[in-house]
């Protein structure tokens, strides 16, 4: 008995969904390295340090920009203000980090003024932030 033989058709790989799977993953790494990013809404060019370490705690960002204005988080607020505006918001009530985010054109007297006043509060601790130098 012969049978009839079925022309071979040609092998074909659709490449097109794995197409659409890398185009999906790309997009979600690039979207997501947007959220990497820390940053705090103000122009303000930091100095570098060599040893510069991230902190995990809980924490209040001080910002002083080039003019010389204040900052609590993304709230401008006078000197006077300042330890009000921290303690409303309620996040250091038993201890954290406030981190002074100041411009490095501001004055070293205008810093020590800011941290002059964060000492008053009970508990608090200190630092100032840097730009790690990237190689």
């Amino acid at each position: 008995m012969h049978l009839p033989e079925d022309p071979e058709t040609p092998v074909q790989i659709n490449i097109v969904p794995m197409i659409d799977v890398v185009f999906a993953v790309l997009t979600f790494f690039i979207l997501s390295s947007l959220f990497l990013s820390r940053n705090e809404g103000l122009p303000v060019a930091l100095p570098g340090a060599e040893t510069a370490e991230t902190q995990d705690q809980r924490q209040v960002v001080v910002s002083l920009n080039a003019a010389g204005e204040l900052f609590v988080g993304a709230r401008a607020v006078t000197d006077e203000q300042l330890l009000e505006a921290i303690q409303t918001l309620g996040i250091l009530s038993d201890g954290g980090l406030v981190v002074i985010r100041a411009d490095q054109s501001v004055s070293h007297g205008q810093v020590v003024a800011v941290m002059d006043q964060l000492r008053a509060l009970p508990g608090v601790q200190l630092a100032i932030a840097t730009e790690g130098n990237q190689p």
